[in-house]
């Protein structure tokens, strides 16, 4: 027998799954480990220097430092290669000669083999060849420069300690060095020791050429220069590393670098602390978000596609950003090195905006602005107070956005909107303009562009994804060229008339009321569209004198108004019409009894209650669940009945609006959705008036004689 759930688990389960509670949990925690990591891995990023000009306020050292100091580095490398004296080696044009000499004596006299019997005329011969390849080898310097190559581990077998005493001067090298170059022939084993002493002797007669060898010497000294360590100057924070009117030197650009370093290297990224610390306040703004929502908004944190978007659009805009951050530090360009306060929330107020609401919008803003501000490598301040502004601007342009065009339109006024704020901060660094202020304005305009293309191109995939339907698609709907509208305007053409006619009063009463008057006005343009495949069942399109449900009973009658419903459902399915479409053509009807055809059954069963199963006369429903959806009920109905009416005024026009709406509360058609009796009244008076201009009377014209 398998183990049943303990009933704690089953319980939490249970908890987890109501209105998608688990999934909104799930949301949430994504979010905030996100957000964690977005705030965990910083980029520091300090005042932009430019080499060469003077610096126009104080820079502090905000923590202690050590930078390389290149400049003192430099001065230790020249001292230290002040110790390497100069190298001199000997003119290997002569030696060249003097060996070529030596040979032709060996072969034009025998004068050799009475100093040295012993040896051959070969042997004498590989004994020049080996004492020329050790003159050239040979160089010449003091003492220091011997002990210096030695401390370097160079090889410095061919080195002897020797000065010329001037340029230009023949010189006799010294006993020691003909002594340890006899040494060195010696050590191959392959001379006889009289042939050695003969070719030493004939060379060491001479005088020879000492010339400068500046190539070696800049070897040594660079050898040396490598084993200078780097110096390393340290500083303290509060430190003031520039003075106002300073010019940058590249040693203030190396102070500004190795201070970024030491920042980063400060927060200790990978140690536990630090990485609570991001949770946490990642937690903090979650939490604090959530909370203002439960309390103002508990709708929309109820709504799992509402939240989910939310926070898809938040990581986009966190993801932008750090990408932003990355381009301008990394960067080589020198727009991209100026510019100071990138424009990054007005990406994610205006998606918001347009396809959720503004108030939703503005403290997103908000939430983002603070989160950017603390977390990107840019002035703080200034960059929160210009994201917030411009962010609000968007918001206040985009609330009535109709079309996807003018969102271009809303980001340039913003953009006109932040060069008053651009210029605030341009005076308060102490003049009126400077190539950064329109360095800051151009920036500022790309950023904004920049976002408002993304806008365009992110909004279809976010309304598909989510299901949103925005003004800007409604308007698209609203087109009389689209397929269905025209369908219906050709094969049921009094149909049509009703819905336009109906479209402009459901649109005035929602709008007297704070609904949604652009999706009332359209849907209700397809609301009948489920008339088309029978048009001539509804008296609207029967243009001749006979009723086609003189033919039919009461039942199939009714079976036939009602099936324009399901019929709807399915057109729009096929047309892939918004789910908000579909909705009001399933809920503009409720369950609402067909009242005359049910009339006429009960007629033919002797009006006997009983035997009429009153089910089978109604609507399928399901009820309107939005005030929208009322509202397109309240008017079809007040609307169909206006027709049959001959006199036509405000009371009469009251009573009936009245008797309609009390008839449709009665009958519970208003108990799943959330209008008011308040704004019922109000919708009824919007009714009323709009009716009566509507059937207004004509001056009558007289007849021409």
């Amino acid at each position: 027998m398998k183990d049943q759930p303990s009933a704690p688990n089953v319980g939490l389960m249970h908890w987890l799954s109501v209105n998608d509670r688990g999934w909104r949990l799930f949301i949430c925690f994504v979010c905030t480990f996100c957000l964690a990591l977005f705030l965990h891995f910083r980029e520091v990023r300090l005042e932009v220097l430019e080499l060469n000009t003077a610096a126009n306020r104080y820079i502090v050292a905000q923590t202690d430092f050590e930078f390389p100091d290149y400049e003192s580095t430099i001065i230790l490398k020249q001292q230290a290669m002040q110790d390497v004296g100069l190298l001199f080696q000997l003119d290997s044009r002569q030696i060249r000669e003097e060996s070529h000499e030596l040979e032709n004596t060996l072969i034009h006299t025998k004068d050799w083999h009475s100093a040295a019997p012993a040896s051959t005329f070969e042997e004498m011969y590989k004994a020049i060849d080996e004492m020329e390849s050790l003159l050239l080898e040979a160089r010449f310097t003091d003492a220091r420069t011997l002990q210096v190559i030695k401390e370097l581990s160079l090889p410095d077998a061919s080195y002897y300690e020797f000065i010329p005493e001037g340029p230009g001067l023949a010189h006799i090298l010294p006993d020691e060095f003909w002594s340890i170059a006899a040494l060195r022939i010696d050590q191959s084993d392959a001379f006889h020791p009289e042939t050695i002493a003969y070719v030493v002797k004939m060379f060491q007669i001479q005088s020879w050429d000492l010339m400068q060898d500046t190539a070696q010497e800049r070897f040594i000294r660079g050898a040396v220069s490598k084993t200078v360590p780097e110096k390393f100057t340290r500083v303290q924070a509060g430190t003031r590393l520039i003075e106002p009117g300073e010019r940058i030197v590249s040693r203030h650009l190396t102070m500004m670098q190795a201070m970024k370093q030491a920042i980063s290297d400060s927060r200790k990224v990978w140690e536990l602390l630090p990485i609570v610390s991001s949770l946490l306040l990642a937690l903090i703004f979650v939490a604090i978000s959530g909370l203002y929502f439960h309390l103002s908004r508990q709708t929309f944190t109820r709504s799992l596609q509402q939240l989910s978007m939310v926070v898809c659009i938040v990581l986009l805009t966190l993801f932008f950003a750090k990408m932003t951050e990355y381009a301008l530090i990394k960067s080589a360009s020198p727009f991209f090195e100026n510019v100071r306060y990138p424009i990054i929330a007005p990406f994610a107020a205006s998606l918001i905006c347009i396809l959720l609401s503004p108030n939703i919008a503005l403290f997103a803003a908000t939430f983002i602005s603070i989160i950017l501000s603390v977390s990107l490598a840019v002035d703080h301040s200034r960059f929160l107070l210009l994201n917030l502004i411009t962010s609000i601007l968007v918001i206040l342009f985009a609330r009535h956005l109709r079309k996807r065009k003018e969102v271009f339109a809303i980001y340039f006024k913003a953009w006109l909107g932040s060069i008053p704020i651009l210029f605030t901060f341009t005076l308060s660094e102490g003049h009126l303009g400077s190539l950064l202020f329109i360095n800051d304005v151009a920036a500022s305009f790309f950023f904004l562009m920049a976002s408002s293309v993304l806008v365009v191109g992110l909004l279809p995939v976010l309304e598909t994804i989510f299901h949103v339907l925005t003004d800007m698609t409604l308007m698209e709907y609203m087109d009389p060229c689209s397929p269905l509208l025209q369908k219906m305007a050709m094969e049921a053409p009094g149909t049509y008339q009703h819905c336009l006619v109906l479209a402009n009063l459901a649109e005035s009463c929602a709008v007297s009321i704070g609904a949604n008057g652009l999706l009332c006005r359209v849907a209700t343009l397809y609301h009948d569209i489920g008339k088309i495949p029978n048009p001539q069942f509804y008296s609207e399109n029967q243009q001749s004198s006979v009723n086609i449900h003189q033919l039919l009973t009461p039942y199939e009658s009714a079976q036939v108004i009602i099936s324009h419903v399901s019929d709807g459902e399915e057109l729009a399915s096929q047309y892939h019409l918004p789910q908000s479409f579909i909705d009001v053509i399933r809920q503009h009807h409720g369950t609402t009894l067909v009242y005359y055809f049910y009339c006429k059954q009960l007629e033919l069963k002797g009006n006997r209650k009983d035997d009429v199963d009153q089910s089978q006369f109604r609507y399928p429903g399901p009820k309107p669940r939005s005030k929208e959806a009322a509202i397109i009920m309240i008017c079809d109905a007040v609307e169909a009945a206006s027709r049959s009416w001959e006199d036509v005024s405000e009371s009469t026009l009251l009573k009936m609006v009245d008797r309609l709406v009390s008839e449709k509360a009665e009958d519970g058609q208003f108990d799943e959705c959330n209008i008011t009796f308040e704004e019922l009244s109000r919708v009824k008076a919007k009714l009323v008036k709009s009716l009566l201009l509507t059937h207004h009377i004509r001056v009558k014209y007289p007849q021409k004689v």
